[in-house]
C-alpha cells in the first residue's frame, strides 16, 4: 500500500467513525427529546462554524482561494435540517435505510451520468454491502410516514451533493469552515418564524455542541480531505459502514447486545466494500 493510499484509508476511517458518533449524538438528543430539531440543527451548525473558523485561524496552511461554496452550504443546511426533523418521525433503522439508500443511489447515478459506469466487481460489492445493511436493519424497519420519508430522502440527496462538491477541495479545513459559516445567515432566516417554539435543555445543548464542533465540523473536514483519494463509487459505498460502526458503538459504550445479526451484517458490508476497493478502476476520482 502506497503512502497516499494509507493516508486516504486513515482519513476515511476517522471520518466514518465521526459520522457514526454523530448518529449516536443525534439519537441521544432527538430521540430522547432533550432538544427539538430546529434548536439542535442551529447549535450544531453554529458550533461547527465557530470551531472550524478557530482552527482555520491557527492553521499553518493559509486558506488561499478555498472558500467553499454557497451551493455546498445549501446542501449542508438541507441535509442537517431535514435529517433532524425527519429523525423525530422515523425509527432509527428506517431512517438509516432511507438516508444511506438515497446517498448511494444519488452518487452512483451521478457517476453513471458522468460516463463512468460501475465495473462488474464494483456492482457485486455495492449490492453485497447494501444487502448487509438491509439485513442488519430489517427487523426494526417500519412503514415510514410520507413526510418523514420525503425529508430523509432529500436529506440523503443533499448529503450526496455535499460529498460530491468536496471532491475538488484543495483545502479541506478552509472549505468546510466557510461552508458551515455560510449556513448561518440562511439558518437565521429560516428560524425567525419558529423562534418562540424552540426548546433545548442543557444536555441537549451539550450534545448539539459536540455534534457540531467535533463529529460534524472536524469530521466533515476530515471527510473532504479523504475524498481527494477516493473515487465517487468508493466514497459512496464505504459510507454504508456508518450504521455498522454506530451499532458497534452501542455494544461498546451502551451495553447493547452483540448479536449474530450484527456480526454477519458487518461481514457482508466489509466484504462488499473490499470488492469495490479491489476493483481496478480506470480513474482515481470521478
Amino acid at each position: 500500500m502506497s503512502r497516499h493510499s494509507l493516508k486516504t484509508l486513515v482519513l476515511a476511517s476517522l471520518a466514518l467513525v465521526a459520522f457514526a458518533g454523530n448518529s449516536v449524538l443525534c439519537r441521544l438528543a432527538l430521540a430522547e427529546g432533550v432538544a427539538d430539531p430546529a434548536s439542535f440543527t442551529a447549535v450544531r451548525l453554529a458550533s461547527g462554524a465557530i470551531v472550524l473558523m478557530g482552527l482555520l485561524a491557527i492553521s499553518s496552511k493559509p486558506p488561499t482561494s478555498s472558500r467553499g461554496s454557497w451551493l455546498a452550504s445549501i446542501y449542508l443546511l438541507s441535509y442537517a435540517g431535514l435529517f433532524s426533523f425527519a429523525y423525530v418521525s422515523l425509527d432509527t433503522a428506517t431512517g438509516a435505510l432511507i438516508l444511506f439508500g438515497a446517498v448511494q443511489l444519488t452518487m452512483i447515478i451521478v457517476n453513471i451520468v458522468r460516463g463512468q459506469s460501475l465495473q462488474s466487481l464494483e456492482w457485486c460489492g455495492f449490492l453485497l454491502a447494501v444487502f448487509g445493511l438491509v439485513y442488519l436493519l430489517l427487523p426494526e424497519i417500519s412503514k415510514p410516514s410520507i413526510s418523514g420519508f420525503l425529508m430523509m430522502l432529500v436529506s440523503g440527496i443533499a448529503w450526496a451533493g455535499y460529498t460530491l462538491k468536496g471532491q475538488g477541495s484543495v483545502n479541506a479545513l478552509a472549505d468546510t469552515a466557510f461552508n458551515f459559516s455560510r449556513t448561518l445567515p440562511l439558518l437565521a432566516l429560516l428560524m425567525v418564524p419558529i423562534l418562540g417554539t424552540m426548546q433545548i435543555s442543557a444536555e441537549g445543548l451539550l450534545l448539539a455542541f459536540v455534534s457540531g464542533a467535533l463529529t460534524s465540523g472536524v469530521g466533515y473536514a476530515i471527510w473532504y480531505s479523504a475524498l481527494r483519494g477516493l473515487s465517487t463509487t468508493r466514497a459512496a459505498v464505504i459510507q454504508l459502514l456508518v450504521p455498522i460502526l454506530a451499532a458497534i458503538g452501542g455494544v461498546l459504550f451502551a451495553n447493547e447486545e452483540l448479536s449474530t445479526r450484527l456480526v454477519v451484517a458487518a461481514g457482508l458490508v466489509l466484504g462488499g466494500i473490499m470488492l469495490v476497493i479491489s476493483s481496478k478502476s480506470k480513474t482515481k476520482n470521478v
